[in-house]
């Protein structure tokens, strides 16, 4: 590894399990000192302990939640310079057949969840020794540019936090120059997330089938791949880089397949 993420510090939501676990490896073994939040707690603690990092409970849509994990982050580690918004979930339906729970807890966890990291982060960035630095990554969906008519929800949600994303970049970057803030917009991803969507489907296998053939590359990514473009974005490579969405979809979006 070449230490791209050298004396930083990064906060990575859902971080238990699939891009999220998968960001906190490749950080980590680029240099970042890490800190995983989920309510997973057992798989969150057993990867935070895999990469000598540190694990925190967080319900995302609490904001005295986001004030506690962000305090104790500073606490720790004296700064944070990177923060993944990547908890998320699913939640299907039509809008004929749109649960209102649903259509909340959807909206509470991805779009709210995000919104409360970047307001939380923000003030620490700006606090960081040495000056205003820090880099946030939003992760959306190629949802987030086209309509899924089985997931109205998620595909509301996904559209929100990449406008939501630009609003912040324009913010920080004409008050603070130095914080940036992306949205990272993944195609059908192997993650457990999306297997329990397929075996909630009760045809897992067509489903998976399904996902992958969409996808002109002929498969779906793996979480390594995301949080490699995560890496990028969180990176000083990326340090001319803000209000950007970076398409990791396999081509879907560029030669797009009904649903």
């Amino acid at each position: 590894m070449s230490g791209r993420l050298a004396g930083k510090v990064a906060v990575i939501t859902g971080g238990a399990s699939g891009i999220g676990a998968a960001c906190a490896r490749r950080f980590a073994g680029e240099g970042a000192k890490v800190v995983i939040t989920d309510l997973q707690a057992d798989k969150g603690g057993a990867v935070a302990a895999e990469i000598g990092g540190h694990f925190m409970t967080h319900e995302v849509s609490d904001e005295a939640q986001w004030r506690s994990v962000i305090a104790d982050t500073l606490s720790l580690r004296g700064r944070l310079d990177v923060l993944v918004n990547n908890a998320g979930i699913i939640g299907g339906g039509s809008i004929e057949d749109c649960d209102l729970d649903n259509w909340n807890r959807v909206m509470a966890v991805n779009v709210t969840g995000t919104m409360l990291g970047c307001k939380h982060a923000i003030p620490a960035m700006k606090a960081n020794p040495g000056g205003p630095a820090g880099s946030i990554i939003n992760i959306s969906s190629m949802a987030g540019y086209v309509g899924l008519p089985g997931a109205v929800a998620y595909t509301a949600s996904k559209g929100a936090v990449r406008l939501l994303t630009k609003s912040v970049a324009v913010h920080c970057a004409r008050s603070y120059k130095t914080i940036r803030c992306n949205s990272l917009h993944p195609g059908a991803i192997d993650t457990p997330l999306n297997q329990a969507a397929f075996d909630a489907s009760g045809d897992p296998a067509a489903m998976r089938a399904l996902f992958a053939t969409l996808q002109p590359v002929g498969r779906m990514a793996t979480p390594d791949e995301m949080a490699a473009c995560a890496l990028f974005l969180a990176s000083d490579d990326a340090s001319f880089v803000t209000g950007s969405e970076l398409l990791a979809d396999g081509g879907w979006m560029a030669a797009p397949s009904p649903l």
